[in-house]
């Protein structure tokens, strides 16, 4: 390794030491869409009644290690690798709020410079799935996992769809958030970064995260968190199965942030080539909806021969990469392996052909988030009031951009511009749209 590249190395772990950990004890900040005296205002009225409470469950898969107390009681999850997804639902406290009415007043909340605190309060892990890999036997001229572990594998999973099966029947609810943590976060960033956009999303689905294996220490943490991902891979792929096997869930919308994009992008394109081989629509076997890549620690040509030569935009309502070319963190990575990130391309520097291609990916949108006088950080998908808007539009309205929910600024093809006012002006009234089947 050059000492160019060491360099970065070592600046990349000190990026990482404030890259996702500084502000998830918060509340993400008011969204713009949500400030405006008349209009825009939160969707209160849509929110199931079991979700109206400033205390908020989680649910999570993980294959990190347990962390016990003296009474051998899980109470967190660490940085080190399980060979068994753990399932379990964690509690959020929006600290210092009394009431739901007063969690409301503080989601439409305008110049008070007011900050809310996210406190975990317990988990419980309800499911525990068995070691993978299945120890196998050889049958039928072929390796297959023993009767025996495959019976207690699909019996804890069963046990994890009826606790997902009763909470989606509880609050009437048909959909799933998924939320993917990037590196260098631990359990409880996840944690925290889903009760805020899940709470400003409008509350209406069933938030779940998967927590894989980052936040390692050390100078090479950037590296064991890349390997950490590469591990939970599998995990992932299975955890979306059993997510798609809930009759009541309608759809996934999935939320990956940094390098927590690469280990979903690759879960789901393995799960999109196993439905095409056997002739089924991916999309319907995934029943996945809305994508949002955020700050996406990608390599752009791997993104290009793994992702879109695979047609991977097929298996999505739509997908939003929010690009800043300014992201300290993936000019890092870029400089470490020489080529750019996902989300750190400039649109605008794009050739002729790569804007074909995302024009013939009708449902494809680069999002440039555009800075101006603010300092846009890695995790400014959460930070930024201008940014969690549209996501939250793109999670409420099921609009592309450009449209009368989404009202985003052409610049060519699907590319669009985001600015720091957006949206500028008050929205038309929103409805919550109900899913629309294929």
């Amino acid at each position: 390794m050059t000492l160019r590249a060491w360099a970065a190395v070592l600046l990349l772990s000190f990026l990482a030491a404030c890259a996702g950990r500084n502000t998830t004890g918060i509340l993400s900040p008011t969204p713009n869409l949500y400030t405006f005296e008349t209009g825009g205002s939160y969707p209160e009225a849509n929110v199931p009644s079991r979700f109206r409470t400033t205390t908020t469950e989680i649910l999570y898969m993980t294959d990190r290690n347990p962390v016990l107390d003296e009474f051998g009681a899980v109470v967190t999850y660490g940085a080190r690798r399980s060979d068994a997804m753990a399932f379990g639902a964690s509690w959020v406290e929006y600290g210092g709020l009394d009431t739901w009415s007063d969690l409301i007043a503080r989601t439409q909340a305008t110049g008070s410079g007011a900050v809310t605190r996210l406190e975990p309060v317990g988990l419980t892990e309800l499911a525990r799935l068995p070691s993978t890999p299945l120890p196998y036997a050889p049958g039928g001229g072929r390796l297959q996992a023993t009767q025996e572990a495959r019976s207690a594998y699909g019996a804890r999973s069963d046990a994890v769809r009826a606790e997902i099966t009763a909470r989606m029947r509880d609050a009437k609810v048909d959909r799933v958030l998924l939320y993917i943590h990037g590196f260098n976060n631990d359990f409880d960033d996840g944690v925290g970064t889903l009760a805020s956009i899940w709470h400003y999303a409008g509350r209406r689905s069933l938030p779940v995260l998967f927590s894989w294996p980052a936040g390692n220490d050390g100078p090479l943490a950037y590296f064991r968190d890349i390997e950490s991902g590469e591990f939970s891979v599998f995990h992932l792929k299975e955890f979306m199965r059993i997510l798609a096997d809930v009759p009541e869930v309608k759809r996934i919308d999935i939320v990956a942030h940094s390098r927590g994009s690469a280990v979903m992008s690759a879960a789901l394109r393995e799960l999109m080539l196993e439905s095409r081989g056997a002739g089924r629509d991916p999309r319907r076997d995934m029943k996945t909806g809305v994508l949002v890549l955020a700050a996406a620690d990608l390599d752009i040509g791997v993104t290009r021969q793994r992702l879109v030569a695979e047609r991977f935009a097929d298996g999505f309502e739509q997908i939003n990469i929010y690009t800043n070319p300014d992201d300290g963190a993936l000019r890092l990575s870029r400089l470490i392996g020489n080529v750019t990130r996902l989300g750190g391309i400039d649109p605008e520097k794009l050739s002729e052909r790569e804007v074909r291609d995302l024009e013939s990916a009708r449902n494809v949108n680069i999002v440039m988030v555009d800075g101006g006088s603010v300092q846009l950080g890695h995790a400014y998908f959460r930070e930024n009031p201008a940014v969690l808007s549209d996501i939250v539009l793109a999670l409420r309205t099921r609009a592309m951009p450009g449209t009368r929910f989404r009202p985003l600024d052409p610049v060519a093809g699907n590319i669009w511009s985001l600015h720091q006012n957006y949206p500028a002006e008050p929205l038309p009234e929103m409805l919550d749209r109900p899913l629309v089947d294929r």
